[in-house]
């Protein structure tokens, strides 16, 4: 396990160098005990293209909720393709229809905070189980909330380390660096779709919104599916 001091010293250092750096520290650090989680966001699409070149065979772990859009699919396999991923689908336990018989239908619209415990927070906590560290494509100009993201630190709730790589860099670097080096990403951007999730839950943010999450949850006093937050924060 690594210390709290050492998280410390590391983020001081993580601070003032490449995300490349990051990687190429987690990759020889835990090896293949080490996973990044995904959704094929514009960070996770240049995550996966350094790591592609840093340590190709590294588990790309991915929530399959049943209820994601058809563009991000075609994304996915996509780049599955074209990096050679060693992809990992992750699926609730049951699919929509069977969670319809036990929640009741369209549990998302009442109770999305269940809705998506039961479709991702669970799922993903049961797969990184077997792993020691999980790098993630959180950002601090992605949100309020995100502001103070940490590059590496501590997980407790899935009790291993959390690693952000981008976490300082801003939405134009990301940008920049997917047309540099003509990756795929997901349509829906182009349609003021800045963040991206399951289709009854996300819809189109004014052009002008500066919370890079705008459009998710639409009507809830709700900002993260859960994966990121504490369990003690989390309702069941």
């Amino acid at each position: 396990m690594t210390n709290h001091d050492t998280l410390q010293i590391l983020n001081t250092e993580f601070e003032t160098t490449y995300p490349q750096a990051v990687l190429q520290w987690a990759a020889e650090t835990y090896g293949d005990r080490l996973a990044v989680v995904t959704s094929f966001q514009p960070t996770g699409i240049v995550t996966l293209h350094m790591l592609s070149e840093i340590a190709p065979k590294t588990p790309v772990l991915t929530l399959d909720t049943g209820l994601l859009f058809p563009e991000t699919y075609a994304v996915m396999d996509e780049l599955e393709r074209r990096l050679n991923l060693n992809l990992i689908w992750v699926r609730p336990a049951q699919t929509v229809a069977q969670q319809a018989e036990t929640e009741g239908a369209n549990l998302w619209e009442r109770e999305p905070d269940r809705c998506c415990n039961l479709r991702k927070t669970i799922p993903l906590k049961n797969a990184l189980a077997g792993y020691d560290a999980w790098i993630t494509g959180l950002r601090r100009d992605q949100s309020a909330g995100r502001r103070g993201v940490p590059i590496v630190s501590w997980d407790a709730k899935y009790n291993n380390v959390k690693l952000s790589p981008l976490a300082n860099w801003t939405e134009e670097m990301v940008w920049t660096y997917i047309h540099a080096h003509e990756l795929p990403y997901n349509t829906l951007h182009d349609q003021n779709y800045p963040s991206i999730g399951c289709y009854p839950c996300t819809q189109p943010a004014a052009p002008d919104a500066l919370d890079k999450r705008a459009g998710r949850w639409s009507g809830h006093e709700k900002t993260e599916c859960g994966i990121h937050i504490s369990q003690g924060e989390l309702a069941s």
